[in-house]
């Protein structure tokens, strides 16, 4: 059989990376670029649509222009991205009417205060699993219709479209002739009813929205499309999967059982478990779609956690507290505690359990004796019991005990962050070896469309190299330190 390849876009919230993958699972190239974050005020994020799809372009001729052996093997492009991220464009001339609203900004905290409070919260719970949260895309996407000029108008009109990044990207590939989005992306905005699979008109009226707007929704092994943009220096190839990043990530851990579980930690970190039937989340968890498969949907539950990556590249870049990544890991290792220093870094306020949008970080427990490498180590440890609220948060809805969390991203290269990790949850944390787990996870979606695997029972059996972190940690000093991270919390919560 002659070598055959999947391109896979991953577009995160930080850049965007054209990856290669074989037939073996195995990432065989790569290119990557990141685009601005734009911060127009406080609280406020945003991404310029038009640069995301430059950067695309860019890494995909790029990692075409040195691999062209391997280019003429492609068999189909698959798009795994930042999933409640959204853009209102024209659908005449394809411009963005305003930049994209990323998943992180919260200027509709108090759309979202007020929707509550006309009693809509538990409504949109059962129809989408979701909770109203400035997290989700509907209200980002009211934001726009009500804030910018004409907007409304023209959206009432028929004139404007919009999408999470993987329909803007799909959009602009194949040249505006497909506008469309998969099931997972879908169940992230708030609008898409996870029973029915549909559009949901309730919900479209109670964030007036107009239907005229929405893409199709696909299963996410499907082929959406060809690529027709000239400017690509790669075949006519199919676009066949599309997933959000973490389901994909979920789907590359082989998380196909109930009550497996993984963590992948970017900037923020969203904690999963695959339940496969539909299972109502409580507290601060939520319900989404885990892949649309086989024309069926299966689902997991999710915590949410905004901040975690994201703590890191601020001690970096804006404390200057360490100069790269394993510097901070070194410093942290040298602490035999962390001195009483809890960093609660609820800089968009506090996702799942606490869904406490206007909350803001703290330090506490500082002392004359505080040093830069207590603040580091207070950082890299809010990590870990931000993920340990969820899974507590996990077991209390489902009584399924999580007993090994398989674990990727970036913070994973932390080898003092996933010792802590085991030893705070008291239970397995498996590393996988490959990094690039959402990019994987959508290139096995989109081989199984075009029948490159024949199921996920030949994907299951590609090599999967693991690293494992067991926990060492007494549980009496376990429950000590969680239990100080709670008192930290709560007294920030407002």
């Amino acid at each position: 059989m002659d070598d055959q390849y999947i391109l896979v876009i991953d577009q995160s919230t930080s850049g965007t990376k054209a990856l290669i993958v074989d037939q073996q699972g195995n990432v065989v190239a790569k290119k990557t670029g990141s685009h601005k974050q734009i911060y127009p005020q406080s609280g406020w994020v945003e991404h310029d649509p038009i640069e995301i799809y430059e950067c695309v372009k860019d890494a995909i001729n790029a990692i075409a222009q040195s691999n062209q052996t391997i280019i003429e093997k492609l068999k189909a492009l698959t798009i795994t991205n930042q999933r409640e991220t959204v853009i209102v464009w024209d659908k005449q001339t394809g411009e963005p009417v305003y930049n994209a609203i990323v998943w992180q900004c919260r200027r509709t905290t108090s759309m979202c205060t007020f929707l509550k409070q006309e009693g809509y919260e538990e409504k949109v719970h059962l129809k989408t699993g979701l909770t109203i949260d400035p997290y989700f895309s509907a209200t980002k996407v009211k934001w726009i219709l009500d804030n910018i000029t004409g907007a409304r108008e023209r959206a009432e009109n028929g004139d404007l479209l919009l999408g999470t990044i993987d329909s803007w990207l799909l959009w602009k590939l194949t040249n505006g002739s497909v506008h469309a989005t998969d099931v997972t992306n879908a169940s992230r905005t708030l609008l898409f009813n996870i029973n029915s699979l549909n559009w949901d008109d309730e919900l479209l009226d109670i964030f007036t929205i107009p239907r005229s707007m929405l893409p199709e929704v696909r299963f996410s092994d499907e082929v959406y499309g060809f690529i027709e943009d000239r400017e690509l220096f790669i075949p006519k190839i199919p676009v066949s999967g599309i997933i959000g990043d973490s389901q994909a990530a979920l789907f590359a851990q082989r998380c196909f059982h109930k009550g497996m579980a993984k963590a992948t930690f970017g900037t923020g970190t969203s904690v999963m478990v695959f339940t496969e039937e539909h299972v109502d989340a409580k507290d601060g968890l939520v319900t989404s779609i885990a892949w649309g498969l086989n024309g069926e949907v299966t689902y997991a539950l999710e915590g949410i956690i905004h901040t975690t990556g994201d703590i890191l590249k601020w001690m970096k870049d804006d404390l200057t507290l360490f100069e790269d990544f394993s510097e901070a890991e070194t410093l942290a290792a040298m602490l035999k505690d962390n001195g009483g220093v809890y960093l609660v870094p609820a800089f968009v306020g506090l996702g799942a359990p606490y869904w406490s949008p206007n909350t803001r970080a703290g330090i506490t427990g500082m002392s004359r004796n505080t040093n830069k490498s207590h603040i580091i180590r207070a950082g890299l440890e809010s990590i870990v019991y931000q993920v340990k609220d969820v899974i507590q948060l996990i077991y209390k809805d489902t009584n399924v005990a999580v007993k090994e969390l398989k674990v990727d991203g970036g913070a994973t290269t932390n080898a003092f962050l996933m010792q802590f990790l085991s030893d705070v949850l008291g239970i397995k944390v498996i590393v996988s070896n490959v990094s690039e787990l959402s990019a994987l996870g959508s290139a096995y979606l989109g081989g199984l469309g075009i029948r490159l695997w024949d199921s996920i029972e030949v994907i299951d059996q590609l090599r999967n190299e693991q690293h494992i972190f067991e926990p060492k940690m007494s549980p009496t000093k376990r429950e000590k330190f969680y239990s100080e991270w709670k008192k930290a919390i709560h007294a920030l919560l407002t």
